[in-house]
This record gives structure tokens, sequence and C-alpha cells, in this order.
């Protein structure tokens, strides 16, 4: 499971798995419970690579960030230390 410290939201950590380029499991800690766990449900069984590319770029208000770009950033993080 590879561990991310996010950067500048609400949400703290996010803990991902990732099998054959397809998310496994996905967990974010704080945040916005609700609108995270569903994120995760969604995200679960599809490919990392089209995940993180929908959900790069996100903001949320006036942060240049949002717990979704996070998600992307974990998720090209854990791919690179892959290769």
């Amino acid at each position: 499971m590879y561990q991310y410290q996010t950067k500048g939201t609400c949400s703290r950590q996010i803990n991902l798995d990732i099998h054959d380029g397809i998310i496994q499991d996905i967990e974010i800690v704080g945040g916005c419970d609700g609108n995270l766990k569903g994120i995760a449900k969604l995200v679960c069984g599809k490919d990392a690579i089209e995940v993180a590319q929908q959900l790069e770029g996100i903001s949320c208000g006036t942060k240049k960030t949002s717990c979704p770009d996070q998600i992307a950033i974990a998720i090209r993080q854990y791919l690179a230390q892959m290769v």
C-alpha cells in the first residue's frame, strides 16, 4: 500500500494500491468524508492512468489543488515508483 501525504487540501493522506495498472484500493484520510468515500468507490477497479487524467487539475474554491487533484498526483507518483 502506497502512502501519499497530501498538500494544500483538507485531506491529510491517500493510501493507494494498484496492481497491473488497475486501482485495487484507495483510502483518503481526512477531508469531506462522504464525498471522498464516493470518489474512492468510483475509482476502484478503474485504470489508474485514466483516473489520473480525469482528476488532475481540479481545483477546490480558490485553491490550486483539490482532493481529486491530489489523488491524481498520488497515482502518478505511485506508478513512477513502480517503473
